[in-house]
């Protein structure tokens, strides 16, 4: 613990103190209480580009083009200048510093969407081990589109989707991945999670998890689908089974030549396969019977059980789809199931629908545990274990230390506050476990949302990657600890103020992960172009 907040006696004491074991990290972050963005500059003279984060390194600031067509990537660097009198603080920032281009150098604009493609602008990871960056081009979604080839009714479908994988150092596209006449929720990466060199897609229409691999070479590899089938050899035995059944069906209607109309009809009969459930849905099935099976020793209250509890909702849990997965770690996937009215690219009031979690080990092919998503027990792992089911790579230090309320107890204490003013115990837990699985990289490792540091209004600005309804009154940062002082505002839009008060606007906030520097836009629904602010030390 500093004994003074004073950040020379702080440098100080670092050389003479050594913290605990297991809190040096920490310990050094306190020292973001004395170096916060405590200087804007409004309205910065800045191309009409969508800017959409710095990644988790904080080496680059991607945005995209107005017409999304083209990727610009820019290295963050400090603004200078040069100052002929002795206290240069009290002199106003020279006309440069209003310019874009004093605090980014732009590296590159590469081209990524054909004519009749568009780059989906709130999707992009960061393979921060190789500096790579996944983003994503689409078509327009076709939302009446029929259900055709084992398609879900009710799912859109995108007639291109394609993935490029690029080095973000010189911008060269590595490889690309395309899913034709599909459907993959990109909105805030809510269908693609990465974990290390892992990449899990869901493709929503055909009820598919593909696993893919990024080499360091730079190559996306097939490593599994997961949906239809398990393993990888089930397709192969199904198909040479089905093989096998139609050739005695045959020697047996050979063996009855009169029988004409009994053979005509087995030539007319589809593939047995296609009348069989899903494999992740017979996984679930069975892990289901089993439980309910296991609960009860009596056979007779075990029958009774298996109707009331399996039977009786059999064809709910069959029409079950796969809405979101996450990876726990390189074995396990967090599997969010639920109904097709209830999916997050269907629903705006997906919460209101029954849903369930379940956890799916890969090499063994069998679901670990499945909760309700108004289980107690599983809101009790959420609250005790949150970082748990923030899966974050190996090689990203900085997203180890977001707060959340598992290891932060000003976190714990907001979540307590909010569960005791619930007016519903119930609606409560499906509330906060709705949020599960998390999207991956959906938050800012910045220090000044480490809750343990700053004290902040998260209605308004928080960690979490969304726009937000933008206010004219500036956003407070106020210190944790003693003195308890104000230590620096971020207010969006111009400084003045709006001058049409009608006019709705929302604001995203783009925090750098190491420096204190961040972004603030601001920006109105009738496309006119954004008003950005930088937020800097000076």
């Amino acid at each position: 613990m500093y004994r003074s907040s004073n950040i020379v006696a702080r440098v100080f004491d670092r050389q003479i103190c050594t913290p605990a074991p297991g809190t040096s990290v920490h310990h050094a972050r306190r020292f973001y209480e004395n170096l916060v963005p405590s200087h804007t500059v409004y309205e910065v003279e800045c191309p009409d580009h969508s800017f959409r984060k710095f990644t988790d390194d904080g080496q680059y600031l991607i945005s995209f083009s107005r017409n999304h067509q083209e990727l610009i990537v820019y290295r963050p660097r400090w603004l200078s200048f040069s100052c002929k009198d002795e206290d240069c603080d009290k002199h106003d920032l020279p006309s440069r510093a209003k310019r874009f281009d004093s605090f980014f150098s732009q590296l590159y604009c590469v081209p990524l969407a054909s004519c009749n493609e568009l780059i989906c602008k709130d999707f992009f990871l960061y393979m921060e081990s190789n500096q790579f960056g996944l983003f994503a081009t689409s078509t327009a979604q076709i939302h009446d589109a029929p259900a055709v080839g084992g398609a879900v009714h009710g799912v859109p479908s995108i007639e291109k989707i394609t993935f490029h994988l690029l080095r973000l150092e010189d911008g060269e596209i590595l490889d690309k991945k395309v899913f034709s006449n599909d459907f993959v929720n990109l909105t805030h990466n809510m269908g693609v999670f990465l974990y290390d060199d892992l990449l899990a897609i869901v493709s929503l229409r055909y009820q598919t998890i593909h696993i893919l691999q990024i080499r360091d070479s730079g190559n996306l590899v097939d490593v599994r689908a997961i949906g239809e089938f398990c393993r990888e050899d089930d397709e192969l035995f199904l198909n040479s089974n089905a093989q096998g059944m139609a050739f005695s069906d045959k020697n047996k209607q050979l063996q009855l030549p009169g029988n004409h109309i009994e053979n005509h009809m087995h030539q007319g009969q589809p593939n047995l396969g296609n009348s069989f459930l899903s494999g992740i849905k017979q996984r679930l099935l069975s892990f289901i019977f089993q439980g309910l099976w296991n609960e009860e020793r009596d056979d007779t209250l075990r029958i009774q059980r298996l109707r009331k509890k399996f039977y009786f909702h059999f064809q709910d849990y069959v029409d079950l789809i796969i809405w979101k997965v996450q990876f726990l770690d390189r074995h396990h996937l967090l599997i969010k199931f639920g109904s097709v009215d209830g999916g997050p690219q269907v629903s705006r009031n997906a919460d209101h629908h029954p849903a369930f979690v379940a956890v799916y080990n890969m090499d063994t092919t069998e679901i670990v545990s499945f909760y309700q998503n108004s289980a107690d027990e599983l809101y009790l792992l959420f609250e005790q274990f949150c970082d748990h089911f923030h899966a974050t790579s190996r090689n990203s230090m900085y997203m180890n230390f977001i707060s959340s309320h598992s290891n932060n107890i000003h976190a714990l204490e907001q979540l307590r506050s909010i569960k005791d003013k619930a007016s519903s115990s119930a609606q409560f837990v499906k509330k906060m476990l709705a949020s599960l699985p998390f999207s991956c990289q959906s938050q800012s490792p910045s220090p000044y949302f480490d809750q343990s540091l700053f004290r902040f209004d998260d209605k308004l600005i928080s960690a979490t990657d969304r726009h937000r309804q933008s206010t004219d009154h500036p956003i407070k940062f106020i210190l944790r600890r003693y003195p308890y002082s104000l230590k620096f505002k971020i207010k969006p839009g111009p400084e003045a103020g709006s001058m049409d008060g009608r006019a709705k606007k929302i604001s995203s906030f783009l925090f750098h992960p190491i420096l204190p520097l961040a972004l603030s836009v601001q920006q109105t629904l009738f496309l006119q172009p954004s008003v950005v602010n930088i937020h800097f030390r000076r």
